[in-house]
């Protein structure tokens, strides 16, 4: 059965980079039956924080792609010392009693034969009982791992994306499994714990491409099967540079699309074709068709370049994104998008609990109205505001219609003109709307855009007549006889 894991570190937000590392192996697990493997590894503690750790789990929870087991790799030191055993025992690791930081015979070494793997020819040789007893006497030592010279000249392995691999062992150091006080170090938890586990596919960044031939030689050591490996390409700004928080600021991390107004779906669709693409080139994939369609062998080698515009603008995010985003607000199904924008409505404190109860079906139709032109969540709560509050902005654009000459005057005229409509139809609206421009020697349109403009603080939108209905009488007439002051 395929088991593929997510292994993040606890040391920052989850990076977005990460997000559709997880949602490649969450794909190809559902895909083939098998089992999503969440990893926490936090074996770093001084760099761990429950911050970092929460990120994780609201950013996924977002993403609303469960897994089906939880490890903390903390838990398994057990495991990690056990396997340090295991590769010791059979030779393929050695102690380093090296102080820390110490240079001397290994740095002039690694200088003058350019052979990295020689931290210190000394201590490779060192012989097991002498090993033992300086172990025994109390004295620190790093465990590092006894890079093969002779019997495995060169290391082998296919990946999926990036093709046939392969790389002298002369070229790969004899890098550390245990540090001198006694922490496993990435590459042996890591190891362990895949094994342990029994991850068969290893979905991993680009980056770690390198450090895969040190962990060929753990799976050989440890004596258990290697898994498959496919590295992904790396997510770059426009200006070909890795993309890092530090540099790029929220564009690199999944809660502050969420923030943004995101809706998660929509989200996963564009990480996912970040580097990978069904072969017929759609971009709207509903999360079944994701499953159905996702594959391997479809990722591209090539690194994927995330857009974004500078901190502080509202449209910040990649195009593609935002383009995605607005098309599922149009065309999702309204039961579908009701629950997000009434989580919307609460963070903004524009929900009233009659929404949901005895104004459900006017919520329901106003909401499927107005997000014909909207972009994120955000926009019901600003440029939707006026619908769900009496508190709201006009856009300048709106104002200029209204500073028209005579625009309020007018405006004041129809609120009187519909306080004696008894049924306020869009129908009745508009009989109202014509009756007074042609009483006025005005065009209706100038009535009808200053009116959507003291309506909606929006100088377009929905039709102004399917305004005046969402909006309702008591709110338009008030509205109106305000002027928009």
């Amino acid at each position: 059965m395929v088991r593929v894991r997510f292994a993040p570190s606890p040391t920052g937000f989850l990076h977005i980079g990460g997000a559709r590392t997880y949602i490649f192996n969450w794909l190809y697990a559902r895909q083939k039956g098998g089992t999503m493997v969440l990893r926490i590894d936090d074996t770093d503690l001084e760099r761990n924080t429950e911050a970092s750790r929460q990120s994780i789990f609201d950013g996924l929870g977002w993403l609303e792609l469960s897994w089906d087991e939880l490890h903390h790799q903390s838990e398994r030191a057990a495991l990690h010392r056990q396997a340090a055993e295991v590769l010791l025992a059979k030779g393929c690791a050695y102690r380093d009693f090296t102080p820390a930081g110490a240079g001397g015979e290994a740095e002039g070494e690694r200088e003058r034969t350019g052979a990295p793997w020689l931290f210190n020819p000394g201590q490779r040789e060192t012989g097991r009982e002498e090993s033992d007893r300086r172990s025994r006497a109390g004295e620190p030592f790093a465990l590092r791992f006894r890079a093969p010279r002779e019997s495995v000249p060169e290391l082998r392995f296919e990946d999926a994306v990036y093709g046939p691999q392969a790389r002298s062992t002369g070229d790969v150091e004899d890098f550390a499994l245990v540090r001198s006080d006694g922490t496993p170090t990435y590459h042996l938890a890591s190891c362990a714990d895949d094994a342990d586990l029994r991850i068969t596919h290893i979905i991993r960044g680009q980056d770690h491409l390198a450090n895969t031939f040190k962990h060929l030689l753990i799976f050989d050591g440890l004596g258990v099967a290697r898994p498959q490996f496919a590295h992904l390409p790396l997510l770059l700004a426009p200006d070909g540079s890795k993309l890092s928080k530090r540099r790029h600021g929220q564009v690199v991390s999944v809660t502050a699309y969420r923030d943004a107004g995101f809706l998660p779906h929509a989200f996963v669709n564009f990480l996912s074709l970040l580097g990978w693409s069904p072969k017929d080139n759609r971009e709207m994939l509903s999360r079944q068709e994701l499953i159905d369609l996702f594959s391997l062998e479809n990722i591209n080698r090539n690194n994927a370049v995330v857009s974004y515009q500078e901190s502080g603008t509202e449209d910040w995010a990649d195009p593609k994104a935002l383009w995605l985003n607005a098309q599922y607000l149009r065309t999702m199904a309204i039961e579908e998008l009701l629950p997000y924008v009434e989580c919307e409505l609460r963070v903004a404190g524009m929900w009233k609990e009659s929404y949901g109860a005895a104004e459900r079906a006017w919520f329901a139709k106003t909401v499927d109205l107005i997000r014909v032109r909207f972009t994120t969540l955000k926009d019901f709560s600003r440029r939707g505001a006026a619908y769900f509050s009496d508190r709201f902005a006009i856009e300048p654009a709106a104002a200029a219609k209204l500073d028209q000459p005579g625009a309020r005057e007018l405006l004041r005229e129809l609120s009187e003109r519909l306080k004696r409509v008894e049924e306020f139809t869009e129908e009745s609206v508009e009989r109202e709307v014509r009756a007074l421009a042609g009483e006025r020697g005005v065009k209706a349109g100038v009535i009808i855009n200053a009116a959507r403009a003291a309506l909606s603080g929006q100088s377009v939108g929905p039709s102004a007549f399917a305004v005046f209905a969402a909006i309702g009488k008591e709110r338009a007439v008030q509205r109106l006889a305000g002027g928009a002051c």
